[in-house]
């Protein structure tokens, strides 16, 4: 009896041991489907740009670099954010940008001046010193809001704020400001996509054009 007392407790372990490796597989193997991954990008069309077969302008000797943008609190992350009529900030489910939105927004303004502006090198360089200009793009919204007592699609928010400083002796050159606004056509997540495409890509391209101002008025001074 002694003997089979001190074998008893032994198989218990052993069996829930078994169980809980048993049981671990099937708990914590998630069956949710992953999230959607959505890029954006910048507009290709450049406002004024050569038509084809005509000389492209001449490059402003200038390089810049353009800086990860200052994020509101709510934007920095990968989700896409909602905003309701009761000032609630949210996220859509299962949706994703395809980096952190101030990675991403840096990456698509070096795409925008690349595109659009005739500047002798653009970069995403972290460090100011690596340009002789920089720039640092504020992203104050950045959501799609929906509106009060409507179950109609939302409208997509952008608004930037950015500024353009030297490198050299740390003067700000200039301040720009863009705020675009883009209603979805449809209550759908690929439609409020393509509004945020299309508001981002508008603010963006009004940055350019007045960095590009500032930029060519400034190396002809010097």
């Amino acid at each position: 009896m002694t003997g089979l007392r001190s074998v008893a407790p032994l198989l218990l372990a052993a069996g829930v041991a078994a169980c809980a490796t048993a049981c671990t597989g099937s708990l914590f193997q998630s069956k949710a489907a992953p999230p959607t991954i959505y890029l954006l990008g910048a507009g290709s069309a450049a406002p004024g740009a050569a038509a084809p077969g005509a000389t492209a302008p001449d490059a402003i000797p200038v390089d810049l670099a353009v800086l990860k943008p200052r994020m509101r609190p709510g934007l920095e992350t990968d989700r896409i954010a909602v905003l309701y009529p009761d000032r609630r900030l949210d996220y859509f489910a299962d949706a994703r940008w395809n980096g952190t939105l101030g990675e991403v927004l840096q990456d698509v303004a070096v795409q925008a001046f690349h595109a659009r502006a005739a500047l002798r090198n653009v970069s995403g360089d972290a460090s100011v010193f690596a340009s002789a200009y920089w720039l640092e793009i504020q992203v104050t919204d950045f959501q799609a809001e929906y509106p009060a007592g409507a179950s109609g699609p939302p409208t997509v928010h952008v608004h930037f704020l950015a500024l353009l400083g030297d490198s050299g002796d740390r003067r700000i050159l200039g301040q720009f400001e863009a705020n675009a606004i883009q209603p979805a056509a449809e209550n759908r997540l690929t439609a409020i996509v393509d509004a945020y495409a299309r508001a981002s890509d508008a603010a963006i391209a009004e940055i350019v054009a007045g960095v590009s101002a500032t930029l060519a008025k400034t190396s002809v001074a010097r």
